[in-house]
């Protein structure tokens, strides 16, 4: 396991993680992209648990997503199946798993106090703290092999778009983009006219403004 996590994680970050995972018994599988999750935590009926990651996390985003799960464990083991997923429990060992890993040996310096601040209150995912979410996809993949250097994708975030504007999401669908209802943007699917509600850091493609 070690000699795979490390080509996920910051290399500074591995003997944590590894304790970690050795004195939880954490089953780790990496798998291929899902678009409603960047992971997930069960308990399998052999009493065995079971975290799931996406592969193709950058670095930064696969080690807060791994200890994220791994909280579910912890907070799992320690309170009970009674708590909720990211009640204070799960917040409260989050919070504990992450403070010794944000450091400047483990996340760039542009990091560090956006990630401060979100684990004052962590929320159920990163990607709902658009600031945050932002910086961390500066780092994804881009096609210059399995380095992870800063994104030069020309997608565009939803929230920098003009009132009205029509994009395309990565599955195809066309959207007009609506008003801000407090946290999230309501738009219009254009076929179906049905409304949905995007976070304001969801990437896009701009097709008419």
């Amino acid at each position: 396991m070690r000699a795979t996590l490390k080509n996920y994680i910051p290399h500074a970050a591995l003997t944590s993680v590894m304790q970690l995972i050795e004195d939880y018994q954490v089953h780790l599988k990496i798998v291929n992209d899902r678009q409603s999750k960047h992971g997930d935590f069960r308990t399998l009926t052999n009493g065995k648990h079971f975290i799931t990651v996406n592969h193709s996390l950058n670095k930064y985003r696969f080690l807060i997503t791994l200890i994220h799960e791994i909280a579910h464990l912890i907070a799992f083991k320690t309170y009970g199946r009674q708590i909720k997923p990211h009640g204070k429990e799960w917040k409260y060992v989050f919070q504990k798993l992450m403070l010794p890993l944000i450091n400047p040996k483990i996340f760039p310096d542009e990091i560090l106090p956006l990630l401060a601040i979100h684990f004052k209150n962590p929320r159920a995912s990163s990607d709902t703290d658009a600031k945050l979410s932002i910086a961390l996809k500066n780092y994804d993949q881009t096609s210059a092999g399995n380095r992870f250097t800063q994104n030069a994708s020309t997608k565009n975030y939803i929230f920098e778009l003009p009132l009205g504007s029509i994009f395309q999401t990565s599955n195809g669908r066309l959207f007009k983009k609506g008003h801000r209802l407090r946290k999230r943007y309501q738009c219009e699917e254009l076929k179906t006219k049905r409304q949905y509600v995007f976070q304001p850091n969801a990437e896009v493609e701009l097709i008419k403004s």
